[in-house]
């Protein structure tokens, strides 16, 4: 294809960032600081390896996912615990926030609410960076291993992958079937999956999760919120995922209440003010 006289003009068109967050409310770490000092646990769930478990916590509340066997990612779904149809927006949080999303960045959900779901307060691989490859932990841009997307590349009908394990857990919860169930499930959190972007082609990568046992992705709950997370297939997806050749390890998640009189100030988030008139 003949590139016009201008391309290298047109390349060097500097970017501009979408969304600039300097008028975003930012969260009071110094208070969720404060009074993650001082917690008491009230719930822990295990999501078993190549399974998912559904958890709850209250709005105020803080929760820990943890690598406790061996080097594990995680999908997150995210919901309020009042309105199913309030759930976590990927898109959203990746545009605000960028790829990957660690310690003072937030959950946001879908419209019409948009409203901050939980806020990340702590952060084991907060160390890892942006790798040379342009790698990153705690992804917003996968959508979770999936049975549809196996069977369109490699065949066959593989029922333990992300998706089909958040739809299971969420049926028993709900009462339901899976195939009800999975269009509650959405585009989720990577907890501590090492992903990026290749710099040659722009296809989505993984590469071995930098997680070792002891690590945690610690949230304030900002909301009530239903969650469930699938402990992966592919392990550390240091070489595939959707698939029962990777050794692959449970996650715990951990529920912790602050000491009462801890969070002076804050306020569940209100739902988003836009007046939902569209013009007319």
């Amino acid at each position: 294809m003949t590139q016009p006289k201008d391309a290298a003009a047109r390349r060097a068109v500097k970017p501009v960032i979408c969304y600039p967050v300097e008028t975003l409310p930012a969260p009071n770490m110094p208070v969720y600081e404060a009074a993650r000092q001082n917690l008491t646990k009230v719930d822990e769930v295990l999501a078993p390896a190549r399974d998912a478990a559904v958890f709850n916590v209250p709005a105020g509340h803080f929760f820990r996912i943890s690598s406790v066997e061996g080097s594990q990612v995680g999908d997150l779904n995210l919901w309020s615990a009042n309105d199913l149809s309030e759930k976590f927006y990927t898109g959203k949080t990746r545009a605000l926030h960028g790829t990957h999303i660690t310690t003072g960045q937030q959950m946001w959900s879908s419209f019409p609410q948009l409203r901050p779901m939980a806020t990340i307060t702590h952060d084991t691989l907060g160390w890892y960076g942006i790798d040379e490859f342009g790698g990153s932990v705690h992804d917003v841009i996968g959508t979770r291993c999936d049975p549809y997307t196996h069977n369109l590349l490699a065949g066959g009908q593989y029922h333990h992958c992300c998706h089909s394990n958040l739809s299971r857990a969420m049926g028993d919860h709900l009462g339901i079937t899976a195939q009800e169930a999975e269009s509650h499930v959405h585009d989720v959190l990577n907890v501590f999956m090492c992903t990026g972007f290749t710099r040659d082609t722009g296809q989505y990568f993984m590469k071995g999760s930098p997680v070792r046992p002891g690590d945690y992705l610690e949230f304030f709950a900002e909301i009530d919120l239903l969650g469930c997370l699938s402990a992966c297939p592919g392990g550390d997806c240091s070489d595939k995922h959707s698939s029962d050749s990777a050794q692959c390890h449970p996650l715990l998640i951990e529920v912790f209440k602050p000491a009462d009189d801890s969070l002076e100030g804050w306020k569940s988030p209100a739902m988003n003010g836009y007046n939902r008139s569209h013009g007319l």
